[in-house]
């Protein structure tokens, strides 16, 4: 559905994208995740056909967006960080408005309009003023005009951003629904969004594209977060003994001893191959060592740690660093804020037909 191949975009001196390439298959959910500064709004920009490329390809159903621009806004629905709304109007005339310069048939113009004030919940407010809304309420009707066209892709900017918890949940209920029958790219900052929302990645730094994949493909390329936590309680020799046998056991690459409070207590946290579970074998071969087994947990690497791994060279809290057997390990913990880059569009005028 949508073909990006060696695109690249150079402001003056300045190369906001290195020849990117990826693509979006048919009713799939890409989320598309950069830094602040990672060419991830240019490339956006590029798609709906506000910006054109310095070189490379762009298409959407076949349609290139450059060549066949006007074809190609009649196919893409485009939510903005900032929803593109005239607040003096109402919630049910914007959506009208947006059909008529989205050329939605006279007859087909009053059903779509329904449909998406019934997808977004916006039925109880089709007659409020659109400045007499709350925020939520405003994102609402941002994603309702992005898609009361029935476009065949939509593009999202941050479509959760000033929602609460509640209303966030049922806008990712919302574009999963609507991967059924479109092909959606949604950009945010919330790593953890990406995670229960898309089935595809894509990580862009410093105008690369530089991993694509599942959310699940992504965190195994960071094999290093892959392992167990765990808490023994014994006494020095046997936790000694225990070690040495631990590091024996197939599977486990390293390990990392964090002396506790207690200091009969000792945390651990064990490297393993991805995929190979070896609790059982680490849970017996502490017992067999005279230790007492107070916790034991599985972990792998969150998205989080593979963003921050791609675009900083750091890792994230539950992250593995390899270690010697017997070393303690006092490390210090940071987090990071990614931030996204804003997206101002102008609005046509609503008072213009044409």
């Amino acid at each position: 559905m949508i073909e990006v191949e060696k695109l690249s975009k150079i402001y003056g001196s300045t190369s906001a994208l290195k020849e990117v390439s990826f693509a979006v298959k048919q009713g799939e959910i890409l989320g598309f995740l950069g830094p602040n500064g990672a060419g991830k709004t240019t490339t956006m920009r590029i798609l709906a056909g506000y910006l054109p490329a310095t070189t490379g390809t762009a298409k959407i159903a076949g349609y290139d967006v450059h060549e066949d621009s006007m074809a190609v806004r009649q196919l893409i629905g485009y939510l903005p960080e900032i929803p593109p709304l005239y607040p003096e109007m109402t919630v049910e005339g914007f959506l009208f408005f947006v059909t008529r310069i989205k050329r939605v048939s006279a007859g087909d113009r009053s059903a779509r309009v329904k449909l998406a004030m019934e997808r977004c919940g916006l039925l109880e407010k089709q007659k409020v003023l659109i400045k007499k809304l709350s925020k939520g309420y405003k994102q609402r009707v941002g994603i309702a005009q992005a898609l009361v066209h029935d476009p065949q892709v939509i593009i999202l900017d941050e479509p959760t951003v000033g929602l609460d918890p509640r209303q966030i949940i049922e806008v990712r209920n919302l574009i999963k629904s609507l991967a059924e029958e479109h092909t959606i790219i949604l950009s945010t900052h919330i790593l953890p969004e990406v995670s229960m929302t898309c089935n595809r990645v894509a990580i862009i730094n410093y105008g690369e594209i530089v991993a694509t994949g599942s959310p699940e493909e992504m965190s195994n390329r960071l094999v290093s977060g892959w392992g167990y936590e765990v808490e023994i309680e014994g006494e020095t020799e046997q936790i000694e003994t225990g070690l040495k046998l631990l590091a024996e056991v197939p599977g486990i690459e390293s390990l990392e001893q964090i002396k506790s409070d207690d200091e009969n207590r000792f945390r651990l946290q064990i490297k393993s191959q991805p995929e190979m579970e070896v609790g059982k074998e680490i849970s017996h071969t502490i017992v067999t060592a005279g230790l007492s087994l107070c916790e034991l947990r599985r972990t792998r690497a969150s998205l989080e740690d593979v963003f921050l791994g791609l675009t900083t060279g750091e890792v994230a809290n539950n992250s593995m660093v390899e270690v010697s057997t017997n070393s303690l390990l006092d490390q210090e913990k940071s987090e990071e804020d990614i931030n996204v880059i804003k997206d101002k569009n102008q609005l046509p005028d609503p008072w213009e037909d044409g």
